[in-house]
């Protein structure tokens, strides 16, 4: 039996071998899948769905914090329970330091995975398909943060 990942991903290769539209938005991907009775959801889906929708909006809510900086309120943390691998929330009002600790350790090994694939994406390119012209990537990011940092300090403070 394929992976779930699998079988998205033939739905995809299927979409495109159809002749519609390409390149497309997963919403267009979606509504042929489900038009041409590709994809269902099952009831399991549904309680996934939910919780997506919920990690994407605790991850989108922001607070301001008293020095007046933009911060993410909800954070998330990877943790083992009952032999399990489960990802729990926190508010980073309330959360004590060893829960923001291992939250903010697991998303800076999120960045740097995805420098890591980054790297390898421009690297292929640069030696596949632009070898005379490569694209140059810079991944020190400090400069960018100071940048960042400078800008914000620049702005009117806003209470959310």
């Amino acid at each position: 039996m394929k992976a779930f990942a699998e079988q998205m991903q033939d739905i995809v290769t299927s979409y495109i071998e159809s002749g519609e539209n390409w390149p497309a938005s997963t919403h267009e991907i979606a509504a042929w899948a489900i038009s041409k009775k590709r994809w269902k959801a099952p009831s399991s889906s549904l309680i996934d769905m939910c919780a997506d929708q919920l990690a994407r909006a605790m991850r989108e809510e922001y607070i301001t914090d008293p020095q007046g900086r933009r911060v993410r309120s909800k954070h998330a943390a990877r943790v083992k329970r009952q032999g399990r691998q489960i990802t729990l929330w926190d508010d980073i009002r309330r959360a004590d330091r060893n829960f923001m600790g291992v939250a903010f350790q697991q998303r800076r090994q999120q960045i740097v995975g995805d420098c890591a694939q980054l790297k390898r994406d421009v690297d292929s390119y640069n030696e596949n398909r632009s070898s005379r012209d490569p694209i140059q990537m810079v991944f020190d990011f400090t400069q960018d943060l100071n940048e960042i940092e400078a800008l914000a300090s620049s702005e009117p403070a806003t209470i959310l």
